[in-house]
């Protein structure tokens, strides 16, 4: 699975770029963003497209790892 890198952007950015992912590979895709209304962006568009997403914290940064619920 690629790693979409969002780290430094700001919104609508990084859910446009998980959007992007999602249409070409729809069944996972994995982010790395390094804000807090990112995170919650993103797992708020994701979650609304019916996918799962598992969240890691690490060195104030999140992994997204978005799924096919």
């Amino acid at each position: 699975m690629e790693t979409l890198d969002a780290r430094g952007l700001s919104c609508p950015e990084p859910v446009v770029m998980m959007r992007q992912a999602l249409f070409e590979k729809p069944t996972a895709a994995r982010m790395i963003v390094d804000a807090v209304a990112a995170r919650e962006n993103v797992t708020r568009y994701a979650k609304s497209q019916g996918y799962d997403v598992a969240v890691t914290e690490g060195d104030g940064e999140w992994t997204l790892d978005v799924t096919r619920a």
